[in-house]
This record gives C-alpha cells, sequence and structure tokens, in this order.
C-alpha cells in the first residue's frame, strides 16, 4: 500500500500542478469555449491544444530536467526558483478571486474551416510567452525534483493529463460548463483553490530541500 501510494505521489503532484496552472481565464480557453458551445471542430482543437501541452511538457520535463539533475546545486536553485514562482502565481490566483471575472466566449461570427479554426488555436498556443513558462521552465524545473527516469515522467505524465482532462472538458461539455463560468463566484472559489493548491507544492518543495 505504502510503495503503491508513492509511485502515485509524482503523478498526482504533477496533475494539480497542471490543472493549478491551466484552469485560468484565458485567450486559448475561451477559444476553446466557443468551439464548444458551437460544438464545431471541438475534436480537432482539444487534441491540439491538449498534444501542444504535452510536447512542451516533454521537453520541460527531459530537457529542464536532466540538466538540471546533473547538477545538484542547479537543480536546488531552479527549484527554489520554481517554488517562488508558484508562491507569485498563487498570489496572482488569489487576488484574481477578490476580483473575480467571468469567462466569456464569442459565439458570434463565421466558424470557419477546420484549418482556419487550427491556425487560430495554434496561434493562442505557441505564441503565448506565458505556455514556454509554465510548462518548458515551470513543470520543467519541478519535475527536476523527483528522480529519474519514471517518478519524473510520471510527473510530467500527470501534467499533461491534466491538459488532456481540461481541454476535452472545456470542449465537450461547454454547454453544462459555460453557466458555471458565466458566474463570478465560481472563479473566486476556483482561485482561493488554485493559490492553495500552488502554495502547498511551493511549500513541500521548499521543505524537501531545507530537510535533506
Amino acid at each position: 500500500m505504502i510503495a503503491a501510494a508513492s509511485a502515485h505521489a509524482p503523478f498526482l503532484s504533477g496533475l494539480l500542478l497542471g490543472a493549478s496552472l491551466i484552469v485560468a481565464i484565458g485567450a486559448q480557453n475561451a477559444f476553446v469555449l466557443r468551439q464548444g458551445l458551437l460544438q464545431v471542430h471541438r475534436l480537432p482543437v482539444a487534441l491540439f491544444c491538449a498534444l501542444s501541452d504535452a510536447l512542451l511538457i516533454a521537453a520541460g520535463v527531459g530537457g529542464v530536467g536532466m540538466a538540471a539533475g546533473r547538477h545538484p546545486r542547479l537543480l536546488m536553485l531552479i527549484a527554489c526558483a520554481g517554488a517562488l514562482v508558484l508562491i507569485w502565481y498563487g498570489v496572482q490566483a488569489f487576488g484574481r478571486a477578490l476580483r473575480p471575472h467571468a469567462l466569456k466566449a464569442d459565439t458570434h461570427g463565421d466558424t470557419g474551416s477546420i484549418w482556419g479554426v487550427l491556425a487560430a488555436c495554434a496561434g493562442f498556443t505557441w505564441l503565448n510567452p506565458h505556455v514556454y513558462l509554465d510548462t518548458v521552465l515551470l513543470i520543467g524545473s519541478l519535475a527536476s525534483a523527483w528522480p529519474a527516469p519514471w517518478p519524473r515522467a510520471l510527473f510530467g505524465l500527470g501534467a499533461a493529463t491534466a491538459s488532456l482532462v481540461w481541454f476535452f472538458s472545456l470542449a465537450f461539455g461547454a454547454r453544462l460548463l459555460a453557466p458555471v463560468f458565466r458566474k463570478p463566484l465560481a472563479w473566486r472559489v476556483l482561485d482561493v483553490l488554485i493559490a492553495l493548491v500552488m502554495w502547498t507544492i511551493a511549500i513541500k518543495l521548499l521543505l524537501s530541500f531545507l530537510v535533506h
């Protein structure tokens, strides 16, 4: 039982971190929500976003994680920097909770061809600098705190799974989720939870290095 729980720990940590980072009001989520409400090109849009995140996460876990793993001091510095970023992200989430907004999707205008929709989706995904900060740098650096290869890979898999579940839920459950997303109170509660998760992960990360 203990061994099984230990094996699931990196996956669950990655899943919680990935969910905390991705569930936020932004252009990409609004775009996916729009396609979900229109019920047009939902599968390719959700799949494109999920696969994009998975590739970036793999690059971060495989690149940043492996590079840091060869240098223990660098690993500690990167992990501490990642923890500080998480703390700041938590502060931002808590700030959003004090000034909640609603996620709105523009459902007017032409639905567009599948290639036009995917081109727009690629722009929202790959031209957003925060995507690289969250996936390659932040998730990659925090993954380096786990031993290679399997615990680190499970951490990345957990983060990628969070993206997969979120984008498909947003695309195919938009009509059910939209009324919730239009309520600022729902975002207030969600942002408070996100802040708590990020702070918890940051504290655990810092304590793990202080103990050792």
